[in-house]
């Protein structure tokens, strides 16, 4: 009995010897979600910096056509001067008292990996003011 005992031990592998490309192999599982999440995260950090930059020029084209004689004119140069985005459609509603100001700007997904699968967003803002006299 003692021989057969010896001979199950000497074949049984060394604690922690199978373990030796564990970490690679989890490593190379994980990393392409990971680099997925990422860029992710990326893209949609940069459709809020655009959104925020939509409002940007909504609100600042609101008081430049609540205060000029060219109510459309005076809003699509403000919202030209404040961002950077390019094209940028603005609509100009003047009322009796207010004057609203309809920003929008599609948002090309170009993020390696992210923007094929996610698609171009349109980015919408809306501002009012009241009307001034010039």
């Amino acid at each position: 009995m003692f021989r057969s005992e010896r001979a199950d031990l000497s074949t049984q592998p060394v604690s922690g010897a199978g373990d030796a490309g564990q970490a690679a192999v989890e490593l190379a599982l994980l990393l392409p979600m990971v680099v997925v999440l990422v860029l992710g995260v990326l893209q949609v950090a940069i459709v809020g910096r655009d959104q925020i930059a939509v409002e940007l020029a909504a609100r600042e084209a609101a008081r430049a056509a609540a205060v000029s004689a060219d109510p459309a004119g005076a809003a699509r140069g403000a919202a030209s001067r404040v961002t950077a985005l390019t094209p940028l459609d603005v609509e100009v509603a003047v009322g009796t008292s207010t004057v609203t100001v309809v920003v929008r700007h599609v948002n090309s997904t170009d993020v390696a990996l992210i923007g094929h699968l996610v698609g171009d967003v349109d980015l919408t803002a809306r501002a009012t003011m009241a009307l001034e006299p010039p």
